[in-house]
C-alpha cells in the first residue's frame, strides 16, 4: 500500500534551503550513548561503561565537551533542556544555561551563540498513547519485517503525527531567528540522537533505529562552508561524532587531536566512506553488536548470536506495536523475515540497502558480494582498533576503568576481538581453544571463552566435565555466570537431565540474592531466563526483587517471575513509571 503521508511542511521547506544527508548514522541507537558521542566528539565505546544504556560512569577529564569547547571560543551556550549524556558530567558546569528556558536571546549584547533545543515530541513515549494529526492507519506502510496489525499500524501513525507536532514547534524556532534579524547569520543544525521507536528500530543497529535525519542550512554569506547547493542530498554516509569538529570548525577553534570524528563543514572536509556504530546494555538486556554502514550497505556483526534480537524490554513492550509483534509470534503467524527477531542471530548480516531498504535478505553468504563485506568487515575492525573499542570488557568488571582499558597487557584487544569473534561462531572444533582460554589469567579473557563454550552448548554440543569444575573454582563473577548458564542450557538441548541444571540455577540464583551490584545481579538474572527454570529455587528471590529502586531489576524481575509462573502475556503491564529516571 502506498503512503499517503505528507512531509512536515518547515522540515521541508528546510532541505530545499539546506542539504540533507541521506545517510547519516548515530552511534548508538538509543539516546544516552549516542548523546556521549555528540557531546564529546567520541564514539562511547571508547570510555568503558559509556555504551551501557544511562551507566553514569565518570567522566575522566582529558574528555572535552563541545558546548565547553564552544564556550572557550567566546560562544554563548544553551541547552533546552535533555541532556541524557550516559555520563557524570554536570550540565550546569557546561552550558552557559542548561533548562527549560535555555535561548539565544538571554545571550550577553552581540555575543555569538550556540542555541541547542530538544522538542521531545517524538520521543518513544509518544508512540505509547493516541496522537491527534492527519495520518490514519491506512496512510501507512508496515515494513516487510513487520507484521500488518492494528496496533503496529496505530504505532506508525502516532509517530507520524507526532512528527507534524514536533514540525510545527521547529518552525516556531526558525520563525523566531527571523523576527531576531538572525536568519542571515545562523547556521542550522537538524538531528536526531537516534531512530525511529518502533519494532527493530530503537535499540538495534538497523536503518531504522541508527539512521537519522541530518539537515544543515548554510546561509549565504557562509556558503563556502558547504561544497554542495542548496537543496543538494548527499549519498555518503555521516556520523554524529562528527558534530564536534564540525562545530569547532565553523567557529574557526582547533579540535582536539582525540576527537573521533570528522568535520563535514569547511574547505577541508573529506566525505567518510564509512560510518560506525554499536549497541550492548539497551535497558535490561545485554547484547553486543557493532555496525559499519556506507553509502549502499549495512554491516552488522553479532557477538553473542545466542540472544534472541527480540528479547523483552519492558519500556519497549508498553507499545501496542510490541504487543501485538510477541502476539503474533507466539501465535504463529509470522512470515519467515518477521519471525528472526524473535529467534537466534547469525554472526554477521549484510544488506543492499539500495535494492533491499527493509533489510530483509541477508547477503553474508551470497559469494556476489564477498568482495564488499570483506571490506565492510575490515573497515569495522580497523574502527574498533582505532577507538579501542572498550566493549569486550564485562559491565562492572574491576577491569572497567578508563585507564586499564588503555593498558595492553590489562585489555588485551587485539586478542580479545579475535577470541570474541571466534567464540561467537565456536562449535566443536573450537572446546579444546576455549577451554585453554579458560585458564588465562585474565578474566575478559576467561569470559569470552565462557561465552564460547556457552555457543558451543546452545549448538547442541556437550561440555566436558572440566567445564563444571571451572564454573564451580571460577573467581570471576561475569564469567562464572557465563559459565553456569553454559552448563545449565546443555538440559534444553537434551544433552543432560533437568535435573543436572539445578546446581547452575542455583548458582545463578544465589548471585541475583547476594551480589551488591544491581548491573552484576541484572546479568545473572538474564542467565536465568535463558536457563532451565526451577521455580522453587528463583522465585523467592525475584519477588523479593519487585519495586526494588533499580528500574531495570525491578522490571526484569517482574517479568522473569511472569514466565517462571506462566503468567507472562506480551500485553501485560510490567514497567514500573515510578521506578522509571526518564
Amino acid at each position: 500500500m502506498a503512503t499517503r503521508w505528507r512531509g512536515p511542511p518547515h522540515l521541508d521547506r528546510l532541505a530545499a534551503e539546506g542539504v540533507r544527508w541521506e545517510n547519516a548514522n548515530c552511534t548508538s541507537p538509543i539516546c544516552a550513548p549516542s548523546r556521549f558521542a555528540i557531546l564529546t566528539g567520541r564514539h562511547a565505546e571508547t570510555l568503558p561503561r559509556a555504551q551501557h544504556m544511562r551507566s553514569g560512569v565518570h567522566l575522566p577529564a582529558e574528555f572535552d565537551t563541545y558546548s565547553q569547547l564552544m564556550r572557550d571560543a567566546g560562544y554563548y551556550c544553551t541547552n533546552n533542556f535533555k541532556t541524557d549524556y550516559c555520563c557524570d558530567v554536570d550540565p550546569q558546569s557546561i552550558w552557559d544555561d542548561c533548562s527549560k528556558s535555555g535561548h539565544w536571546r538571554n545571550r550577553p549584547e552581540g555575543a555569538p551563540f550556540l542555541a541547542v533545543f530538544n522538542p521531545m515530541t517524538t520521543h518513544e513515549s509518544s508512540a505509547f498513547d493516541p496522537q491527534e494529526g492527519p495520518t490514519r492507519p491506512g496512510d501507512v506502510r508496515v515494513p516487510g519485517y513487520l507484521p500488518d496489525t492494528p496496533g503496529m499500524r496505530e504505532g506508525l501513525v502516532r509517530q507520524y503525527n507526532a512528527i507534524h507536532r514536533m514540525d510545527a514547534q521547529m518552525g516556531e524556532i526558525l520563525a523566531q531567528l527571523e523576527a531576531d534579524g538572525l536568519a542571515d547569520d545562523t547556521i542550522v543544525f537538524y538531528f536526531s540522537d537516534h531512530g525511529s521507536v518502533l519494532p527493530r528500530s530503537k535499540r538495534y543497529l538497523y536503518d531504522e533505529g541508527v539512521r537519522v535525519p541530518m539537515i544543515l542550512r548554510v546561509p549565504p554569506k557562509w556558503r563556502h562552508l558547504l561544497p554542495y547547493p542548496p537543496g543538494s542530498c548527499v549519498e555518503a554516509p555521516l556520523s554524529l561524532v562528527d558534530l564536534l569538529p564540525s562545530f569547532l570548525t565553523i567557529a574557526g577553534a582547533p579540535v582536539p587531536p582525540e576527537a573521533q570524528g570528522r568535520s563535514f563543514v569547511g574547505p577541508g572536509a573529506i566525505p567518510r566512506r564509512f560510518a560506525f556504530a554499536g549497541r550492548h546494555r539497551q535497558g535490561e538486556r545485554y547484547d553486543l553488536s557493532r555496525t559499519a554502514r556506507s553509502a549502499r550497505y549495512r554491516y552488522i556483526r553479532n557477538y553473542q548470536p545466542h540472544r534472541i534480537l527480540g528479547q523483552y524490554v519492558a519500556y519497549e513492550w508498553i507499545g501496542p506495536y510490541y504487543q501485538d509483534y510477541e502476539q503474533a509470534y507466539l501465535d504463529g503467524t509470522l512470515t519467515e523475515a518477521q519471525a528472526r527477531f524473535f529467534r537466534a542471530k547469525p554472526f554477521e548480516e549484510f544488506y543492499d540497502m539500495q535494492a533491499d531498504p527493509d533489510a530483509l535478505t541477508n547477503l553474508a553468504g551470497d559469494p556476489r558480494h564477498a568482495e564488499a563485506l570483506q571490506a565492510h568487515r575490515a573497515a569495522l575492525d580497523a574502527h574498533m582498533r582505532a577507538i579501542r573499542d572498550t566493549g569486550f570488557i564485562p559491565e562492572k568488571s574491576p577491569l572497567e576503568d578508563w585507564q586499564a582499558s588503555r593498558d595492553e597487557e590489562a585489555y588485551p584487544l587485539e586478542r580479545l576481538m579475535a577470541l570474541a569473534a571466534r567464540a561467537a561462531q565456536a562449535g566443536p572444533a573450537d572446546l579444546d581453544d576455549m577451554l585453554a582460554a579458560l585458564g588465562d589469567g585474565n578474566p575478559v579473557i576467561r569470559y569470552w571463552a565462557a561465552q564460547g563454550l556457552l555457543n558451543i552448548a546452545d549448538k547442541g554440543h556437550a561440555l566436558p566435565e572440566a567445564v563444571a569444575d571451572r564454573a564451580r573454582a571460577e573467581t570471576d563473577v561475569h564469567a562464572r555466570i557465563a559459565l553456569c548458564e553454559a552448563l545449565a542450557r546443555q538440559s534444553l538441548r537434551g544433552l543432560a537431565v533437568p535435573e543436572a541444571a539445578r546446581e547452575w540455577a542455583a548458582m545463578l540464583t544465589g548471585i541475583v540474592a547476594q551480589e551488591s551490584d544491581p548491573r552484576i545481579r541484572l546479568q545473572a538474572m538474564e542467565g536465568l531466563t535463558y536457563a532451565p527454570h526451577f521455580p522453587e529455587l528463583s522465585l523467592p528471590v525475584l519477588d523479593a526483587l519487585q519495586g526494588n529502586a533499580d528500574q531495570y531489576l525491578n522490571s526484569n524481575s517482574k517479568y522473569l517471575a511472569q514466565v517462571m509462573r506462566g503468567t507472562y502475556r506480551p500485553q501485560n503491564d510490567i514497567f514500573d513509571w515510578a521506578s522509571s529516571n526518564g
